[in-house]
């Protein structure tokens, strides 16, 4: 198996504990307090990772412009998506907001596309397809939908924050990707350790900056509920190695459709831990995702 389809399913796996971590957390903190907690815990990880990679290999790395542009254009551009699917829920859109902001794999084939000119066949975007409508299925069987309402509520607005959240994490992806390369080096560990090194630093900066200004009292509770906060941070930054490291070895729309794997994760744990119905729906979801999966590996 390649490293970079293991990278991937790692972070899905990390990413999905990180969000079971992250519910038992919001019931302390404001959603963006909680959201906060992945960037904040997680930076002096990141620096003590980069400190021993770094350590180990000492190869020179172009820290230019077009790093820099990269990597903040990344980093911003997912703080963006952050807020504005947070912007969907409170327009009482969740439903309609999170399945189109699963239109974000389809958007960071285009991005790769249009930012790093990285070809995207016509193979890929049918697996991507596939595993799009598993996608959907799984979001949305156990949410009561009038088709009507979801077929044409494209123009509503919380389907247009979703899309901006499918915007702007796609544009993150290719971003950390573009970023990681314009580094040079032989090594994809180190050029992705310093690629979330940087992000992690800006991240943290914007959202300190957000939470002190905007919601007065929450950097506050955020150190209080520290102990907890610094598991979202340690399952957020272990997730993050594995996302990074996958699109240094591979193109981002190849990682993000694998990474689509995570709801499957998510399906399991509430089918064997909380044993929770399972719906054919859910199963065909789930056969859709692994399929779109397959097609995009052999081609």
């Amino acid at each position: 198996m390649e490293a970079w389809l293991l990278f991937s399913l790692a972070a899905a796996f990390l990413q999905n504990l990180r969000n079971s971590l992250q519910k038992s957390i919001n019931s302390v903190l404001s959603t963006s307090g909680a959201a906060y907690t992945r960037f904040v815990f997680g930076l002096p990880l990141a620096v003590l990772y980069w400190i021993v990679l770094r350590s180990y290999d000492t190869q020179p790395l172009d820290w230019g412009i077009e790093f820099m542009g990269y990597a903040a254009l990344g980093g911003v551009a997912q703080v963006l998506a952050m807020w504005f699917l947070l912007r969907s829920f409170a327009l009482k859109s969740f439903v309609v907001g999170t399945a189109y902001s699963k239109t974000e794999t389809f958007q960071t084939a285009i991005f790769t596309i249009l930012i790093l000119g990285e070809a995207v066949t016509g193979i890929t975007f049918v697996a991507i397809l596939i595993s799009f409508i598993g996608v959907c299925f799984l979001s949305l069987a156990k949410m009561t939908v009038n088709p009507r309402e979801f077929l044409f509520s494209w123009a509503n607005k919380g389907a247009l924050m979703g899309l901006a959240n499918g915007v702007f994490l796609g544009i993150s992806a290719v971003s950390y990707r573009g970023a990681a390369l314009s580094l040079g080096g032989e090594s994809a560990l180190l050029a992705a350790s310093a690629t979330l090194l940087a992000a992690l630093i800006i991240q943290t900066a914007v959202l300190t900056a957000y939470l002190y200004y905007c919601e007065k009292g929450e950097l506050t509770k955020v150190w209080q509920n520290k102990g907890k906060g610094a598991l979202v941070g340690l399952a957020s930054m272990l997730g993050s190695v594995g996302w990074f490291t996958a699109m240094t070895l591979q193109n981002a729309a190849y990682v993000r459709a694998v990474g689509q794997v995570e709801l499957i994760f998510t399906f399991l744990t509430s089918t064997l831990i909380f044993r929770e119905k399972i719906t054919s729906y859910e199963i065909l979801g789930t056969v859709l995702i692994v399929g779109g999966i397959m097609v995009l590996l052999l081609v």
